[in-house]
C-alpha cells in the first residue's frame, strides 16, 4: 500500500521540504508516502474562491490514484487523535487499497472532492500554512506506523 499526499501548491521554502524528506524516507518499503504536488490556480481577474476551487478539483481529480481511498483534509473534518490514526493503518492495508491523503488550496478543498473523500480529517484546530500540513501529516503517519510497530519513535 502507498500512502500519496495531493498537496495544492508548489515552491515551498527549503525546510518544509527537508522536514516532509525526512519523515517519507523512514517510512518502510511497504507503507511508502509520496507527495504530488498540483500548481494552484491563479488568483487573477476577480475570479471566485468557488471557481478557483473547481478548477483545483479538476488537477486533484486527475491526480488521484484509481481507487484509493480518499481522504480530505479540511478543518471541519473528524479530529482524530495519533492513536486513532495508528489504528486505522493496519485496516487500510488490510483492504489492500492506496490511500490519498488531499490537502487543498488558499480556498480549501471543492465540496465536490469531500463529498467523494471516505473520511474528513482535520489536522489541527489551529490554522496552519499549507506546507505545514504536509510536514505534519507525514511525521503523524510516521508516528501511526512506529506505534503499530511497537517502535520507541512513539512513547506513551
Amino acid at each position: 500500500m502507498k500512502l500519496h499526499i495531493l498537496a495544492v501548491g508548489h515552491k515551498m521554502p527549503d525546510w518544509i521540504s527537508a522536514g516532509f524528506d525526512e519523515y517519507a524516507k523512514r517510512m518502510p518499503p511497504e507503507l511508502r508516502i509520496e507527495l504530488r504536488e498540483l500548481k494552484p490556480e491563479p488568483r487573477t481577474g476577480g475570479r471566485s474562491a468557488q471557481s478557483v476551487m473547481a478548477a483545483e478539483r479538476q488537477r486533484i481529480e486527475a491526480a488521484l490514484p484509481k481507487a484509493a481511498r480518499v481522504v480530505a483534509l479540511d478543518e471541519r473534518g473528524r479530529d482524530w487523535t495519533t492513536m486513532q490514526l495508528a489504528g486505522a493503518l493496519p485496516d487500510w492495508q488490510r483492504d489492500g487499497r492506496d490511500v490519498a491523503f488531499v490537502i487543498g488550496g488558499a480556498d480549501g478543498l471543492d465540496p465536490e472532492i469531500k463529498q467523494r473523500a471516505e473520511l474528513l480529517l482535520r489536522i489541527s484546530s489551529l490554522t496552519l500554512p499549507h506546507g505545514m500540513v504536509r510536514v505534519l501529516l507525514a511525521e503523524q503517519l510516521y508516528r501511526a506506523w512506529s506505534i503499530t510497530q511497537n517502535h520507541p519513535y512513539h512513547r506513551v
